[in-house]
């Protein structure tokens, strides 16, 4: 069994409230879940505006199948305007 785990910091430019940023996030882990295969939560920094960390993991038994749908996800991430991608940890274990 492989597990890989994206962890993505998001920076939120022009947020204004904390209902601002939470839309936000709502609307990419539902986007995100409804492409992909991946389990994806906001793992920390919830109570801070113009900032989120993105937590994501894909099971799989092959390697190569969880390096890339994790590589599909980020980019997916990066496509969307209403962030920036600030920091990415990626693991396979």
């Amino acid at each position: 069994m492989v597990v890989g785990t994206l962890i993505v910091k998001l920076s939120l430019g022009d947020i204004f409230s904390l209902k601002d940023k939470r839309q936000i996030v709502k609307s990419v882990i539902e986007r995100t879940k409804n492409r992909f295969n991946v389990s994806i939560a906001e793992v920390d920094q919830q109570d801070v505006k113009r900032c989120a960390v993105i937590g994501i993991a894909c099971v799989s038994n092959s390697s190569q199948f969880v390096d890339r749908q994790l590589d599909l996800v980020l980019d997916f991430l990066e496509a969307d305007g209403r962030f920036a991608i600030e920091e990415i940890c990626k693991e396979i274990l």
